[in-house]
């Protein structure tokens, strides 16, 4: 696929995202009419109903712009598209690659230079490729574009902000390898690669294959297939630089990025694979929460697996004062919860470094040398499947299974933006790196959670906040306001930090006096007053309204 083409289809990528995200406003500019059309009705004096023709005229206004907005959209992606199918047209099928040919184009790739993964944390993933190599990736005509325009955020106002930068080809194959290297559990699960939302069809119950004669007609065997839908959650955050660095030489700014863009999405996911919250908190469903669920949650979809309850048959209790064979005897039982039917039959076992040491205790014996040896050597003893160190774990918890049935989507379309506008004074560019995944454990009992202390597995896990998304407060455009008769008075709420949305509910203390719309549209029944409370998060701001 050339250049050309990656570049258009990501582009037609974001296109479809603006276009979903427009169409959403769609029931509220709805909602607002069928109020306005109300008010229009209820309209009797010169001044209420000049008060209305000014919402209306507003409404169509806004209105206006939104439908122009959402046509050339689609305009726009009717022309990417019609480029795209061009191109495509153009191309001619690529030759069939010979075992020779695929072999030479692996060795070829700047990840088989290295092993990445192995590579200590300390190191940063460009640099470890030979110095020839950085060079020739840094002279690509794509990399110094890319390269050049990143420099020439340095400085600039957040106007510049808007325009997201295409990483390049050579850029993405490093990143994606090094993501694996950051996140532990990524190279446990199952990876797919979509686009927005998807519905990603999985293996269902298989049946058994019939045994007939040689010569015999050949039984038909139906075959049952279910669907799990992934969305488009982001995974981000911004990282202030100084701006010294975006003066020094392509190479070192290449190291930079690589690592920004892979570290802090890498560190991220495999909390989330874990204990995420699922889609109400905009992340992936964690093994953990699943196992823990007692009832089917609302919304559960009929193609997907069957719900089945797992909080008493996958979390499991093995008591503290066990020891020697009578533990490891508990604790191959505990894993066997897990159902690998169909996995590929390959274990894994998340663990903080406590944990693990009191695993390693728990398996010392002597050799025949009479020396004390620990049996665990980065994989469960007898139990069988890899361990995998992951600090933020609770202690004495272990967490694994069949990796392979848990599914994650990861959206492709990496960018980042910058602005200097928000660290001015430090004399550093602020950069904003962004990637969209998903996940969800397609078959909830491969996996099990076990506490190996008496106690029961954490099932709750407390995420960084999203404060730049949550309401903190909130405001109105007034604290006081007049109405005359049964005219209507225009509230508006105001959500803090600024730009944060929230759904905002109205209530009014006397609605013999003055009633209040879902929108803060305040409208007088009789002579006399009422206090308006809008509240959002838990946060209330009132207005006090006089009707004259």
């Amino acid at each position: 696929m050339s250049l050309r083409t990656l570049m258009i289809r990501a582009n037609l990528n974001r296109k479809n995202e603006e276009l979903e995200e427009l169409l959403a406003q769609d029931g509220a500019f709805a909602a607002r009419e069928t109020e306005l059309a109300a008010a229009i009705g209820e309209a009797v004096t010169p001044e209420e109903r000049e008060t209305v023709e000014a919402a209306v005229n507003s409404f169509e206004e806004e209105h206006s712009a939104h439908v122009s907005a959402v046509n050339s959209l689609r305009d726009e992606i009717s022309a990417l598209q019609t480029q795209l199918d061009g191109i495509e047209a153009q191309t001619p099928p690529a030759p069939a690659q010979t075992a020779a040919e695929i072999n030479n184009e692996r060795n070829d790739s700047p990840m088989n230079t290295i092993n990445i993964r192995s590579l200590p944390m300390s190191v940063r993933a460009f640099d470890a490729l030979p110095l020839a190599q950085r060079q020739e990736i840094t002279a690509r005509e794509d990399v110094k574009g890319f390269l050049a325009q990143l420099r020439s955020f340095k400085g600039a106002r957040a106007s510049v902000s808007g325009g997201e930068l295409l990483i390049p080809v050579v850029f993405l194959d490093l990143i994606a390898e090094n993501l694996y290297r950051y996140s532990k559990l990524l190279n446990r699960v199952r990876i797919r690669n979509v686009a927005g939302e998807a519905r990603q069809t999985i293996a269902g119950i298989v049946p058994e294959a019939v045994w007939t004669e040689m010569c015999g007609t050949i039984n038909e065997l139906t075959f049952q297939f279910n669907q799990v839908t992934l969305d488009g959650y982001k995974v981000a955050g911004f990282v202030p630089v100084c701006n010294s660095l975006l003066e020094d030489n392509d190479i070192n700014l290449a190291s930079w990025i690589v690592e920004m863009l892979s570290e802090s999405v890498g560190l991220a996911m495999d909390k989330a694979i874990l204990y995420g919250k699922g889609s109400g908190y905009h992340m992936p469903l964690g093994i953990v929460t699943r196992l823990a669920q007692q009832s089917q949650p609302a919304g559960y979809p009929s193609s997907a697996p069957e719900w089945i309850d797992l909080h008493t048959t996958n979390i499991k209790t093995i008591a503290n004062n066990l020891t020697g064979t009578a533990f490891w005897a508990a604790l191959q039982e505990a894993v066997a919860a897990a159902y690998g039917r169909y996995s590929r039959g390959e274990m894994f076992w998340a663990m903080n470094s406590k944990t693990y040491a009191k695993l390693k205790a728990k398996a010392i014996a002597t050799n025949l040398d009479g020396a004390f040896v620990a049996m665990i050597g980065g994989t469960l003893p007898i139990v069988s499947g890899d361990i995998d160190i992951l600090e933020f774990m609770p202690d004495d918890n272990i967490v694994g299974g069949f990796g392979d049935l848990y599914l994650v989507g990861l959206r492709a379309g990496m960018t980042i933006e910058a602005s200097r506008e928000v660290q001015f004074i430090q004399d550093n560019t602020v950069f904003k790196g962004k990637m969209r995944a998903d996940g969800i454990p397609v078959i909830a009992q491969a996996f099990v959670a076990i506490d190996i202390n008496g106690g029961t597995p954490v099932s709750e896990m407390s995420f960084a906040p999203d404060a730049a998304n949550t309401v903190s407060g909130i405001q109105l455009n007034t604290s006081t306001a007049t109405v005359a008769g049964t005219g209507t008075v225009q509230l508006k709420a105001i959500l803090l930090p600024y730009g944060v949305k929230g759904d905002v509910s109205w209530a009014s203390a006397t609605t013999a006096k003055a009633t209040v719309s879902s929108s803060g549209l305040v409208t007088g029944v009789t002579s006399g007053s009422s206090v308006i409370t809008a509240t959002c998060n838990g946060f209330t701001a009132q207005c006090t309204v006089t009707v004259t």
